[in-house]
């Protein structure tokens, strides 16, 4: 079918909505998100299947758990499901894991059991991750502790969507902010007018530059899934589905190989609705560490997804915006302007996110916790 004329079949108008990253409709996937952990008796299973719906790149869900030694569980990293190219240095897979940690260590708590993390147990693996663990949990009886943001876990979600129009207030900031603050990480944040069109240019800048580096785009394309089937295939990864995306998929609109031409119609509108996303933002959070150790990633991560947590329980929606942060090459010009706009000080930024008010949008899909348990 001619592209001209798909177009006119399908509403190039519905379409362009829906190439937000979120999945849209009945999705497999999803059945982790309902009451996790409920037929576990086992303590670690049952905080482990809330850990696992954290915030994580991509969401490669790179977790892997040995549970074979009683009351403990280790944390090792998936090899075949990190980023090379996007995040040559892993960082950013260790601060999803340190989201993952910190969800299961509330888990833990809620159900009695306090959960102490030791990172890096045998040392830390620099400058990329290696066999060695990640980090050590043990875990011990204590009295139920029910933190006030494990109420918005099941709502929590990672928003692609433009954001509305509505203006966040200092106070909403503020209290974000403060929920994620954790020893080692500061936690900021903006809502100021004056401050916004600035950022929201190095956000799409950050965007523009990874579309336009082949390597770096390429691993973000192949892990996007288009349509009901392609999704329920692939529980991990960037899902778009709905109506409109499996009419464009059907006829080849919308693949990973569009996806990644530039001048194709997939391609196009995925760098206008970045402009468009960039610019919805109605504030920013950001973390920072003073140094960039995997523990100080472990933490950011931990602030992250508290963060996200409150947002969701204030009604706000965020998206991290970690594009200008990454280390490869072509990014050194954004990732140079938002340290020093951000951490002039000689800090490391290790999270970047927009907020705002959004449309809810469903969760991403996890792959259930059994596949994620390697030993035990």
């Amino acid at each position: 079918m001619d592209r001209r004329l798909a177009l006119k079949v399908i509403g190039g108008a519905a379409i362009l909505p829906a190439l937000d990253g979120c999945t849209k409709g009945p999705n497999p996937g999803q059945a982790a998100w309902v009451n996790p952990g409920a037929t576990e008796t086992d303590p670690r299973r049952k905080a482990f299947a809330t850990g696992i719906l954290a915030p994580n790149p991509h969401n490669m869900q790179p977790w892997a758990l040995d549970l074979s030694t009683l009351n403990e569980a280790t944390l090792y990293t998936d090899p075949a499901r990190l980023l090379p190219q996007t995040d040559p240095f892993n960082r950013q897979i260790v601060i999803g894991c340190g989201a993952m940690l910190e969800l299961t260590r509330m888990a833990a708590a809620r159900n009695g059991w306090r959960m102490e993390i030791e990172a890096c147990p045998e040392g830390e693996p620099q400058p990329n991750l290696d066999a060695r663990p990640l980090a050590r949990m043990r875990f011990s009886p204590m009295e139920a502790q029910v933190d006030p943001l494990l109420a918005a876990v099941a709502t929590r979600r990672t928003n692609r969507n433009a954001y509305k129009k509505t203006v966040v207030t200092p106070t909403i900031a503020a209290a974000i902010t403060a929920a994620a603050t954790r020893p080692g990480v500061e936690a900021q944040a903006t809502v100021d007018a004056a401050h916004l069109p600035a950022l929201r240019a190095l956000s799409y800048q950050g965007a523009w530059i990874e579309a336009h580096t082949p390597s770096a785009h390429k691993e973000s394309t192949d892990r996007t899934f288009f349509g009901d089937a392609e999704v329920a295939a692939h529980p991990w990864g960037i899902s778009i589905q709905g109506p409109m995306i499996e009419a464009a998929h059907a006829v080849g609109l919308l693949t990973q190989k569009t996806a990644e031409t530039p001048g194709s119609f997939a391609y196009n509108s995925e760098m206008s609705l970045m402009k468009d996303w960039a610019n919805s933002a109605q504030g920013f959070v950001w973390l920072k560490t003073g140094t960039n150790t995997r523990a100080d990633q472990l933490n950011a991560g931990a602030a992250y997804v508290r963060a996200n947590l409150a947002a969701t329980a204030l009604g706000l929606a965020m998206n991290p915006w970690s594009q200008g942060l990454q280390e490869y090459a072509t990014q050194k010009p954004v990732y140079d302007a938002l340290h020093a706009a951000l951490a002039p000080e000689g800090s490391r930024l290790q999270m970047f996110a927009r907020i705002g008010y959004a449309d809810p949008v469903p969760p991403a899909p996890r792959r259930g916790l059994a596949a994620q348990i390697v030993k035990g």
